[in-house]
């Protein structure tokens, strides 16, 4: 009776036909091949939506950018990919216990559609990060470095798993050819899934782990507090940062302010510009004076958009301090870097648009720094357009390039890149050098466990709050033990295989048997 009741719900969902259907359609393997290869690029797609939520605010400033108007894009996409791949793999589930079960593989006309769907959103997706988002290609490379050895443990289970339906054709195949092709496809497969950490390169698998990489607050602490304000830099140091890292432009009367976007509607995305200036929300920089800036509330956009999904953590005292913050001036985060001894590293946003260094933001950032008594070595001096005249008047100041090649050039010795710009062998060697390198924008455990091992020595952060609390990477093994795990995972599988191709044998050949007594029953005496 449950075994019926079970036929019958899995003929329903596969192939919306409750009632016994022998029918059976056109080219059924073929839809079925389909629903397994758009299940797997629904699940890698997920995949990469997954590795690239560490720089998900990209896509959602870039939106902003273009629509003027805030929407968590990124968890949109997540939320349909995960929907998409959840349903190609409960699907192709179903489908395989149809096969076991010995059910026809009728798939039903509006899954196909919604596989075709699946498909096109697939590919869009993908077109888009090839277009608009193509480093994050080498993100998701990287990514294995970190998730290779888990993700050959699943393989290993899952080959595990579908030996016993392919033990189970090979058996019932009728020719030996057909035979020989199953098992040297599926040999092949189990070689490459059993060999494949032999190809496996991660630098969690070391004796040596280096030493934790230290923090350095970008734009302060953006999960805690709203960007670039005074709150956001204070909830950074209770995470003990060694350093801010902030965005600086010149107001109208040439005084540095902490603001990231830059150029027309720099101030949209994160003040009330439009309701305290009507009409000036496109202005540029150079249109406002620092007084005017700091009349703007910087604080509200943060509780109403939630930018980074951490507004719930909040007490209700820390929403009412974030809706009051404000544009700081640089000065103010001076006197406070200095005041607890930390160190400060910046972007100048409009540096390019300077006619000589005495009219440039170098300048004028140069002279506020001077002004504020900060001592000069916890500057790091990022901006590279005036850099030799900055170091013949400051010549205290830590010198950080942003690529190696400048760095080689000018003989310095602090790089400052893009996480996703060195591999784990490049930051090992530069640290050989007794060279500092800083990686940004790094958010998830995942990659910072990974240049934990890499050995970086800080990365910048908006989620320093979670980093402060880790005393070792999410996953750290020796090589000897992941050797040990490796093999007894591989001979673990092929035990279980044997033993399933074994019985699979006995149980065809009794079922032979059993058919050729039932035939010489039936057949008439002579």
């Amino acid at each position: 009776m449950m075994i019926s009741i079970a036929k019958t719900c899995l003929r329903g969902i596969y192939s919306c036909h409750w009632n016994s259907d022998n029918t059976r359609q056109n080219r059924p393997c073929c839809w079925f091949s389909f629903l397994s290869f758009v299940s797997i690029l629904a699940l890698s797609w997920m995949y990469v939506c997954f590795i690239a939520f560490n720089d998900h605010t990209d896509v959602n400033d870039l939106a902003f950018k273009n629509l003027k108007t805030w929407v968590n894009w990124y968890m949109i996409v997540m939320v349909i990919s995960a929907v998409l791949a959840t349903y190609g793999l409960l699907l192709l589930v179903f489908g395989l216990l149809h096969f076991v079960i010995g059910e026809p593989l009728n798939l039903h006309w509006l899954h196909k559609v919604f596989l075709f769907l699946g498909l096109l959103t697939v590919t869009i997706g993908t077109v888009g990060v090839c277009i608009k988002w193509e480093k994050e290609w080498q993100t998701v490379y990287m990514s294995f470095q970190a998730t290779a050895p888990f993700l050959h443990l699943c393989a290993v289970v899952a080959l595990t798993l579908i030996s016993w339906l392919v033990f189970k054709s090979y058996h019932k195949s009728q020719t030996a050819a057909c035979k020989v092709f199953i098992m040297m496809t599926f040999m092949f497969v189990s070689a490459a899934v059993f060999l494949c950490p032999l190809a496996i390169c991660s630098p969690c698998i070391t004796n040596n782990l280096p030493p934790k990489p230290s923090l350095v607050g970008h734009r302060g602490a953006p999960m805690l507090a709203p960007e670039n304000t005074m709150m956001s830099f204070r909830k950074s140091l209770e995470c003990g940062v060694v350093a801010f890292e902030t965005d600086v432009q010149l107001s109208k009367d040439m005084k540095p302010f902490l603001m990231h976007d830059s150029h027309e509607n720099f101030l949209l995305r994160t003040t009330d510009v439009k309701k305290k200036f009507p009409g000036r929300d496109g202005d540029m920089h150079a249109n406002f004076t620092l007084q005017e800036l700091q009349t703007l509330n910087a604080g509200e956009w943060f509780l109403k958009t939630d930018p980074l999904q951490s507004v719930s953590s909040l007490s209700e005292e820390e929403k009412r301090e974030a809706y009051n913050q404000t544009v700081p001036s640089l000065f103010e985060l001076l006197l406070m870097a200095k005041k607890h001894n930390v160190s400060l590293i910046f972007d100048l946003k409009n540096e390019n648009n300077s006619t000589g260094f005495h009219n440039s933001d170098s300048y004028y950032t140069t002279e506020t720094i001077k002004n504020s008594g900060i001592s000069p070595d916890k500057i790091w001096w990022l901006p590279k357009e005036y850099r030799h005249n900055v170091r013949n008047i400051s010549p205290g100041f830590k010198q950080v390039y942003n690529g190696v090649a400048e760095m080689k050039a000018d003989g310095g010795s602090f790089l400052n890149m893009n996480y996703n710009s060195l591999s784990a062998h490049n930051i090992s060697e530069l640290r050989k050098k007794n060279m500092s390198v800083n990686l940004w924008v790094v958010n998830e455990r995942w990659l910072f466990s990974l240049l934990w091992c890499s050995g970086a020595s800080s990365v910048t952060t908006n989620a320093c709050h979670i980093f402060k609390n880790m005393s070792k990477p999410d996953w750290h093994l020796e090589p000897n033990k992941y050797m040990g795990i490796w093999i007894s995972a591989d001979v673990i599988s092929l035990l279980l295989m044997f033993g399933q191709f074994l019985w699979q044998r006995k149980r065809n050949r009794v079922s032979r048997r059993n058919t050729k007594y039932e035939r010489a029953e039936r057949s008439p005496p002579a």
